[in-house]
């Protein structure tokens, strides 16, 4: 399975993105209820949607945008090495059993002696 490998350069993003502008809801006020300061980016080649409306100008939250859209390329695109199983070794084990066997220790002196009549 060879998954496709996409630009993450700011020239390939804007090329390859629909931007979108809106209202963004949320405080700030008259500038930001009647002005399109959301941006919202569609990657056409992968389907990833970003939006970033934190900031009352459309430059800010533009340049957000693309930050938050090479990111998720990037975490997309991570190549994951897999791990290999391997057996523990002797010294972990004895520490795992002498762990285990304290702590059934602990447990046994919690209850509560029988009864002699």
């Amino acid at each position: 399975m060879t998954e496709e490998r996409y630009p993450t350069d700011r020239e390939a993003l804007e090329r390859d993105c629909d931007v979108e502008f809106f209202i963004a809801s949320g405080p700030g006020g008259q500038h930001r209820n009647k002005v399109e300061t959301g941006v919202r980016l569609l990657h056409r080649p992968s389907g990833i949607v970003v939006t970033a409306t934190e900031r009352r100008s459309q430059h800010a939250n533009r340049e957000m945008a693309f930050q938050r859209m090479t990111e998720r390329l990037e975490e997309q695109q991570k190549v994951v090495i897999p791990r290999k199983p391997t057996r523990p070794s002797a010294a972990s084990r004895r520490r795992r059993l002498e762990e285990k066997r304290h702590v059934g220790q602990i447990k046994r002196q919690r209850s509560v002696p029988p009864l002699k009549d």
